[in-house]
């Protein structure tokens, strides 16, 4: 069952690149406390994830920020140097906090998984986006099929 509005997201340990090389984060370090605008793609560097998704959030950082944004933060079934190479090279460096969710838990666990197998990229997580609030889903927008519209920042801003 995939996770809804209300409930609070399951326990994680993301990686994410840092001056000092890969770290662990966990959801507790990620979320708590603060207002979060996570959002997901199925893969760093992907066609729509690097020209709409990811830009998209970058671009509206100081609209999120003004509206309560503590924090964005994007997510992908990729290893960590993959995750830090694709925000350094998109501008999201110092922006968006981008967690390797390398072996696809977190998004199991909420029931966002997305098998890609037909596309040669295995198992993935599904395109989303969410408003967390001290670690509580406020908002949850699923995309359906290929489709890039609830998921976005312009919409994510008018949801707050």
């Amino acid at each position: 069952m995939s996770i809804k509005v209300g409930d609070t997201l399951p326990d994680a340990t993301f990686m994410e690149m840092t001056a000092n090389g890969p770290e662990p984060r966990t959801t507790a370090d990620i979320f708590a406390g603060k207002t979060v605008a996570l959002f997901a793609v199925p893969g760093a560097y992907t066609p729509t994830c690097s020209a709409r998704h990811l830009p998209g959030f970058v671009d509206h950082l100081d609209d999120l920020k003004a509206k309560g944004v503590d924090d964005v933060v994007c997510t992908a079934v990729n290893d960590v140097f993959v995750m830090g190479a694709w925000g350094k090279s998109a501008g999201a460096d110092g922006k968006v906090r981008m967690l390797a969710d390398g072996n696809g838990a977190f998004a199991k666990a909420l029931g966002l998984e997305l098998d890609a197998s037909g596309f040669g990229m295995g198992q993935r997580s599904q395109r989303y986006s969410m408003i967390v609030k001290d670690g509580k889903v406020a908002e949850l927008n699923v995309e359906q099929g290929g489709e890039f519209k609830v998921s976005s920042a312009d919409y994510m801003l008018g949801q707050l």
